[in-house]
């Protein structure tokens, strides 16, 4: 459970600026009529050169991740120099994923241990020197609150060292590691907030399906109830207005799409409605802290899209999309000053290009890096939007990759349900839907109910609808295809990971007549077990859970009918597992029992376990086993060419 506030500035990070939403998407494949060249599989898999580019507070450095003994570890440049690029990490066991600068001359980076997820924070020097574990605690989990960019010695911290169940607030020292507890969780505390000055001012409580936001004038000051809610209506703190007074909110209440308003926490009132769409939810907000104004917002429809309040801004991003008029467009790290970035281009079919860019020189890009310059552009397909009905009514958003070259009639097709279940599939670069239509495999994504972004109405028509409703909308989308002549009945499979994994195996036990086979990677198999073995820090949620879920001994029942593991034996078609050993949220316990009633009957079943993850494969070895073994497995139950 990220802070609810850091998790809106991401936003505004990684989604507000990284991605334009103009995109112009060919409508005819460059390869039409003619097959494109068998990509390696290792190509669309193995790790980008460089990645991860960020800028230093100051505008003088950037980093970036690069492989160093087949492990991304964290680089430094300085910006304009001729010098080799520093590696400051030496990582030989698992990739660095999750880092940040915490100050001109130090970053901080977040790594477990063999995909456990109980993450310590780790500082070290742009020179490579200084390398302290800010966290040096066995199975605790720490996470980012908040950087401090004006105290450039410290940074706000959550860990559940006090309390498996809780994480409360720490103000840690990033040169010494030495550290104070600065708010203890009572308890019932989902997330915190800071302000602009980095100072606690607010807390979200769950207490059951009830949900309170929490707010205090100053860190001296006692946290006091500003509204509660029923946890199906949100309302969440985006950012302090600039004077940090008020508060900007993304809210639902008497509505059922996500909007943003102005909030009076001292008034405890509503006070301007900033912007709605009719659609879908509103995403996130665009903020200059540098100017301490609110830039815009952004949503997604089919693709993600942007509102401009600020003039400068809009012409900014107008600028953007002149330079690079065929792709999404957007900035993924700036100064301090806002005056250097990384400027991001991508699209569908290419996953992306770095460029550093100084506003003081207009018009000069200087590219950083091509992701993947060994992927062609015109090799790859495109990631078309589509729609179509459930039984019931209710429209549903997807997405479908047609193979290049091939009359999209009769295809073998791949049905992709995401993981969550309570998120979403997007617009962009795939690789696994790449690599699979490079293959001549249709993939298919769908965003069945309780996906998120589609309004509240959307979203419950989900709740405790696993393995029944949720999967008809997966079923009824299969059978659209096949209804438009576009999958070839013969040869459909189902895969997906997480709960896409508890999809595939529920569409084997009830459509067994719609799928020649299966993969299920680290997927849910028992609903009765996933409770059991939750995470302790997820104990807090349990109640929202048996609103969404269903509860082990209430719905007893319903759990029984729609867990995969009491019906292995309605499973007729080979089946591919995949599973990580220390996965702390489906267990490994789960997939054994999968396996072991299927091999009981008889079944067909391959079984792969990597002991060094989690839940899901991180390291490339594992990456590159678990696809081989996938594409071996396709080739022969969809009997491709």
């Amino acid at each position: 459970m990220e802070s609810f506030l850091h998790k809106a500035l991401a936003t505004l990070i990684f989604s507000g600026l990284l991605v334009l939403l103009i995109i112009l998407a060919a409508e005819t494949p460059l390869w039409a009529g003619e097959l494109p060249p068998r990509i390696p599989m290792e190509d669309f898999f193995r790790k980008p050169d460089m990645t991860g580019f960020q800028i230093s507070p100051d505008g003088r450095h950037y980093s970036f991740l690069k492989p160093w003994k087949n492990r991304l570890n964290v680089y430094v440049k300085e910006i304009g120099s001729d010098e080799e690029a520093i590696r400051i990490t030496s990582s030989k066991d698992r990739d660095i994923y999750s880092y940040g600068w915490l100050n001109d001359s130090r970053l901080v980076y977040f790594q477990d241990k063999g995909g456990d997820e109980n993450s310590h924070a780790y500082a070290v020097d742009i020179d490579s020197t200084n390398f302290k574990d800010l966290t040096p605690f066995e199975g605790v989990k720490a996470m980012l609150e908040d950087v401090l960019e004006d105290d450039p010695d410290h940074i706000l911290l959550t860990m559940n060292k006090r309390d498996p169940k809780v994480f409360d607030v720490y103000r840690a020292n990033v040169n010494t590691g030495e550290m104070n507890i600065i708010a203890e969780n009572p308890g019932n505390i989902a997330g915190w907030g800071t302000d602009h000055d980095g100072k606690l001012r607010l807390a979200i409580t769950v207490d059951g399906l009830k949900e309170t936001l929490l707010y205090r004038k100053t860190e001296t000051d006692k946290f006091e109830p500003l509204i509660t809610t029923d946890f199906t209506d949100s309302v969440s703190p985006a950012i302090f207005t600039a004077d940090n007074k008020g508060l900007y909110v993304l809210s639902n209440l008497d509505r059922d799409k996500l909007a943003l308003y102005l909030y009076d926490p001292e008034e405890k009132k509503f006070l301007d409605l900033i912007y709605e769409n009719d659609e879908v939810d509103v995403g996130g907000i665009i903020w200059s802290r540098e100017r301490k104004k609110l830039l815009g917002i952004t949503y997604y429809t089919d693709r993600l899209h942007r509102h401009f309040f600020d003039r400068e801004t809009e012409d900014f991003f107008s600028m953007l999309k002149a330079q690079f008029p065929d792709y999404s467009v957007g900035i993924s790290s700036m100064s301090r000053d806002e005056t250097k970035m990384i400027v991001y281009m991508a699209s569908d079919r290419m996953p992306g290009r770095l460029y550093f860019y100084d506003r003081n020189q207009p018009g000069e890009f200087t590219l950083l890096t091509d992701l993947y310059p060994w992927l062609q552009e015109e090799w790859l397909t495109e990631r078309r939007p589509i729609t179509y009905k459930t039984r019931d009514g209710l429209t549903i958003h997807g997405y479908l990759t047609l193979p290049l070259g091939r009359d999209p009639k009769n295809l073998p097709v791949i049905v992709n349900p995401h993981g969550g279940p309570e998120a979403r599939d997007r617009w962009g670069y795939d690789a696994e839907a790449q690599f699979l239509a490079n293959r001549g495999i249709a993939v298919f994504n769908m965003n069945y109910r309780v996906s998120t972004g589609y309004g509240k109405k959307f979203w419950m028509a989900g709740f405790k609808e696993w393995g029944q409703k949720q999967q008809d909308d997966i079923t009824d989308g299969v059978k659209w295809l096949i209804s438009e002549g576009i999958a070839d009945p013969e040869r459909i499979a189902i895969y997906g990971a997480s709960y896409g994994g508890y999809a595939t195996l529920m569409g084997l036990i009830k459509t067994p007549e719609l799928y020649a086979c299966g993969i299920d990677y680290v997927g849910v198999t028992d609903l009765f077990t996933l409770f059991e073995s939750i995470p302790p820090y997820w104990e807090i949620l349990k109640e929202r859970m048996y609103h969404t879920i269903g509860h082990p001994e209430k719905d007893g029942d319903m759990f029984r009918e729609n867990s995969p593991v009491f019906h292995a034996d309605k499973i007729k078609v080979p089946l591919f597992i995949a599973q990580g050993a220390n996965d702390p949220r489906v267990v490994k316990k789960e997939s054994d029992m999968m396996v072991e009633a299927m091999r009981k009957r008889g079944i067909e079943v391959q079984y792969m376990v990597k002991d060094n993850e989690g839940h899901g494969f991180r390291n490339q070895e594992n990456q590159f086993d678990f696809y081989r073994t996938m594409e071996e497995f396709l080739t022969e139950h969809l009997k491709l060419q």
